[in-house]
């Protein structure tokens, strides 16, 4: 199968049901006859921009990016990782030249594909576990002011 036509059905899925992990989503897709490895899923649900968020209950569920469509591309993406920052950071500390940011449970590596997306010249890199983003500084100032962007973006 097509990777555009796996990512459709996969965007059918996540909108139509509620879908809390990526073993949920791969037997989804094998009950419409989509064979895939668990690496492609993850692949495509970074690509797709999927990200976790609460339900109603409180669980995670899969849900689209609902992100605003920017025309410039870089406007866009800093956009896209506001509007993350705001749905599933819980709590920043910032420890000499690295930011930790704390997320609500599995998202932590997609938050840090959107840090990574941004160009920004605050950081070197990020490295994400299952619920924390360690951002790497060259410098205190530099971790300094990318905390306070994190900061003026989060609902605490």
């Amino acid at each position: 199968m097509r990777k555009a036509d796996r990512h459709l059905m996969i965007r059918q899925i996540v909108t139509e049901q509620t879908v809390r992990t990526q073993e949920e989503l791969l037997q989804l897709l094998e009950k419409q006859g989509v064979t895939a490895t668990q690496a492609t899923i993850s692949r495509d649900i970074r690509d797709m921009k999927i990200v976790k968020i609460p339900d109603e209950t409180g669980q995670t569920k899969f849900v689209l990016f609902q992100g605003q469509h920017v025309s410039d591309n870089e406007k866009a993406e800093e956009q896209r990782l506001v509007q993350m920052i705001e749905e599933v950071v819980t709590k920043i500390d910032r420890v000499q030249f690295m930011t930790l940011i704390h997320t609500i449970p599995d998202n932590a590596p997609l938050l840090a594909a959107a840090i990574d997306d941004v160009s920004m010249p605050e950081k070197v890199c990020s490295l994400a576990g299952f619920d924390t983003v360690a951002v790497i500084s060259r410098t205190e100032e530099d971790a300094e002011a990318f905390f306070n962007f994190i900061e003026t973006h989060a609902v605490l």
